[in-house]
């Protein structure tokens, strides 16, 4: 009887482990033919020598060390002119890429190539490459590299908009350059938002990646491209069950129009926004948290020319449902710059639909000058310099909203009506003022004429009169 028992022990777990194995993924044909798709990129960037250590190294004319016992050791660090580090030294650095053309066109990551000096691409089949940067997108991490060769093995690309959490999908790279390494996980959740990568819906995967898979391929079982591995999230350096990787979708987009002007251009709103919490859509009257919340509207946007507010919660764009807040930047970006679309905001406890033209993303240093600076203006028709008040300045002056603080007055018609430096202009020709550009226009649009204009000064309200003169 024991003897049965086990015989019989032994055919269930026979037939369990079968099941299972049958239940698993095998990725071998997956990899032996696309493995070959797959390239290594070394790079070599060229460190300047720092300017503030050149007297330091540099020896006297006579070289103390010339018939020393240190003499081979100092002559690999200065030239026969005793002149140290003149000379440029290179470093490497190393990531992958795979080819999506048969012609040469390779995908990697901004990042791997960023600053490089000379590219080189290494085949599956042991050939060296140098590379060209066709185009690259920094807010993406996405570089389009172009080398001189024909008839390469190719990826198959797919979408990534079909992808479902719990998927399978595997990475091929060369991590701490060890080449053509496979790794396999699943997909642990999509749209996921970075903090420097508000553009990029991530796929968040648990296939371990490390330094030198950046630019690598992530596959689905289909042996179709899903996404591009880019980051990592780790408290060592290394890899900890946190995998980022670039949805296809957005690197073709971006590859279109790397290929097609060099450059990527994204769509723009002009408007800092947070999340809607629980307490906060109780305060606005909404049935549910939702949407993502204008915090502000940056000055001269897209935004601020179709009215939107501060306090305005838009829970539709282009006809998509905005949940979070981090729902709405890649479909801005994504949108098509001069296109007009409509978006749906909760405006004081009602819905109102409001048509937004959007424009071009600026550079990032133009969007945190926009963001971090108060709006200033010299306006030399009437010798004024005049600037927004921050939130500092305005609890000091008690003034709860609209005015500008005057900066400076030259000799002009300003002076002359009796308007000082650390006025605050709250009104002029009988129109509130709100900021800086408001104010611009409205003396652009006045011909030569008398205005009353209301400012305070040092807590009292005071009406001058202010000429304008001949534009």
């Amino acid at each position: 009887m024991n003897l049965v028992r086990y015989i019989l022990g032994i055919c269930l777990t026979s037939i369990f482990l079968t099941i299972s194995a049958q239940e698993l993924p095998n990725f071998t044909k997956l990899v032996k033919l696309y493995g070959p798709t797959v390239v290594n990129i070394s790079t070599t960037a060229k460190k300047n020598k720092d300017s503030s250590n050149e007297e330091i190294l540099k020896l006297p004319k006579d070289n103390p060390f010339k018939d020393g016992p240190f003499h081979d050791f100092f002559k690999r660090f200065f030239d026969n002119e005793g002149n140290g580090f003149l000379d440029e030294q290179p470093s490497t650095s190393l990531g992958s890429g795979f080819i999506i053309s048969d012609d040469g066109y390779i995908i990697t990551n901004n990042h791997v190539i960023d600053d490089a000096g000379e590219i080189i691409v290494r085949l599956n089949d042991r050939r060296e490459l140098v590379a060209k940067v066709v185009g690259a997108d920094k807010r993406s991490d996405i570089a389009l590299l172009k080398i001189d060769a024909d008839n390469l093995p190719v990826v198959k690309l797919g979408t990534s908009e079909t992808l479902k959490v719990g998927e399978w999908v595997l990475a091929i790279g060369s991590p701490f350059g060890f080449e053509h390494s496979v790794t396999a996980g699943i997909v642990s959740a999509k749209g996921r938002s970075l903090p420097s990568d508000t553009y990029v819906p991530f796929i968040q995967t648990d296939v371990a990646i490390n330094p030198g898979n950046s630019g690598g391929p992530l596959f689905n079982l289909d042996g179709e491209v899903i996404g591009v591995n880019s980051q990592i999230y780790s408290r060592t350096g290394g890899f900890m069950g946190l995998s980022f990787a670039i949805p296809v979708d957005v690197m073709k987009e971006v590859v279109d129009q790397l290929k097609n002007g060099g450059k990527v251009s994204r769509g723009w709103l002009g408007v800092l926004i947070q999340d809607v919490t629980h307490e906060l859509a109780e305060s606005f009257a909404m049935e549910k948290p939702q949407g993502a919340l204008i915090a502000k509207v940056l000055a001269e946007s897209p935004a601020s020319a179709a009215g939107l507010k501060v306090g305005d919660i838009i829970i539709t764009f282009n006809g998509k449902q905005i949940e979070r807040s981090v729902d709405l930047p890649p479909i801005v970006g994504s949108t098509k710059v001069d296109s007009t679309v409509a978006a749906i905001v909760i405006r004081k406890g009602k819905q109102e639909v409001i048509n937004i033209k959007i424009g071009e993303l600026p550079s990032e240093e133009d969007i945190k000058l926009a963001t971090t600076s108060q709006g200033k203006a010299n306006i030399a028709r009437i010798g004024l310099s005049v600037t927004d008040l921050d939130d500092k300045k305005r609890e000091t002056l008690n003034i709860v909203e609209g005015g500008i603080l005057v900066r400076n007055v030259e000799e002009g018609t300003a002076h002359d009506a009796g308007i000082r430096k650390g006025d605050v202009i709250m009104m002029i020709d009988n129109t509130d003022v709100a900021n800086v550009t408001q104010f611009k226009d409205i003396i652009a649009g006045l011909g030569e004429t008398t205005v009353p204009v209301l400012i305070h000064r040092r807590g009292s309200p005071l009406f001058l009169a202010l000429k304008i003169p001949t534009k």
